[in-house]
């Protein structure tokens, strides 16, 4: 069918707001921090704003972030999972049995032994709890970006990324529940399979819903559509980063080296699973158009729905949800480095794995 074919090449090359994603970030991070010192009553009403721990602003921001990258999966392109076996085993081992591990291990390492002194010793559980949030959601849409800009095969990362979704929906509560009690950080399981609930399922049943309806229509209708609703991805993301700084202000000024502290599990955490996930792929066999984008996915994250979930299970000043924005902070610069290192290596990887 021709919209199989023609999914994965919706994004043909980053565009310039999102190469620059790391700048309107950062000038996010300024305006809340400024907004929420020049209003502080304003962002306190709207922090009011909850029904059953979430905050109704918020959630429907986090739906118009996620919806639009939820209409590119296409779960029809389950089946061809099998044509790259390998190459999906080493994506499914490093999203679900190596990065939420590694992650948690490098939360224990850093945030509660290393960098402990220099930071709020009543949220060092929520930031660890907040890297794990975002390491245990394999990236959903931007990976389609990268794996555009490494000649990644397109079938294949529509097929991981469709794989990555369905198990996210059953595993994704189990597994943080489960790093969280390792790291001796209660959660409450209601909270979270709420959570699970109004961030995945479903957005994902509305977002098939949208795809299906529009589909119908042909596909130059469906094009029209997501470019329409793409850009409302972006900009709600951005608003709610202006919403959590402006919370987040008094902390952030208090000790402006938390950011930076916060950053470096998450930098190794992307390079080293990154790395990882290309040598695995190089040591099956896989082809290089196929190792690309999984070892782009293993490196990436879910970064909105781990903003969601902090949000919802910690709240908007908690140390969890600026552990995740930091992670917003870094993915793009860090995923375009790891771009130019997998196109470099090109001949190194085919010179290895016989193709």
């Amino acid at each position: 069918m021709q919209h199989k074919d023609q999914a994965p090449q919706a994004v043909l090359a980053i565009s310039f707001f999102e190469r620059y994603l790391t700048v309107w970030v950062g000038l996010c991070i300024l305006a809340g921090i400024a907004l929420g010192q020049l209003a502080p009553s304003l962002f306190k009403a709207i922090g009011s704003l909850e029904v059953a721990r979430v905050n109704l602003p918020v959630g429907l921001l986090i739906w118009v972030m996620i919806i639009p990258m939820l209409v590119k999966i296409d779960f029809g392109a389950l089946h061809q999972v099998r044509q790259h076996l390998r190459g999906i085993g080493v994506t499914l081992f490093i999203n679900w049995l190596v990065k939420p591990f590694s992650m948690a291990f490098l939360g224990w390492l850093f945030i509660r032994q290393l960098f402990a002194d220099w930071l709020p010793a009543d949220q060092i559980d929520s930031y660890i709890a907040g890297l794990i949030l975002l390491a245990a959601a394999p990236c959903t849409a931007m990976v389609f970006v990268w794996s555009r800009l490494t000649s990644g095969d397109p079938y294949f990362t529509l097929s991981q990324v469709a794989l990555n979704d369905v198990i996210m929906v059953f595993a994704f509560a189990p597994l943080v529940a489960l790093l969280l009690g390792v790291s001796s950080i209660t959660v409450p399981w209601d909270t979270l399979l709420t959570s699970v609930l109004l961030y995945i399922v479903l957005p994902v049943l509305l977002a098939q819903w949208l795809r299906r309806r529009w589909l119908a229509r042909g596909q130059d209708c469906f094009d029209q559509a997501l470019a329409r609703i793409q850009p409302w991805s972006m900009a709600a993301l951005l608003l709610t980063l202006v919403l959590l700084f402006a919370f987040q202000g008094e902390a952030i000024l208090a000790q402006p080296l938390v950011i930076a502290l916060l950053a470096v599990p998450i930098l190794i955490q992307v390079l080293f699973n990154s790395a990882l996930a290309y040598w695995l792929n190089r040591v099956v066999g896989e082809k290089h158009s196929v190792a690309c984008p999984s070892a782009l996915i293993g490196a990436s994250n879910f970064f909105e729905l781990a903003v969601a979930a902090a949000i919802s299970l910690f709240g908007f000043h908690s140390g969890a949800a600026l552990a995740t924005v930091v992670g917003v902070l870094i993915e793009v610069p860090v995923m375009l480095l790891v771009v130019r290192v997998v196109n470099r290596s090109r001949d190194w990887y085919q010179a290895g794995c016989g193709h």
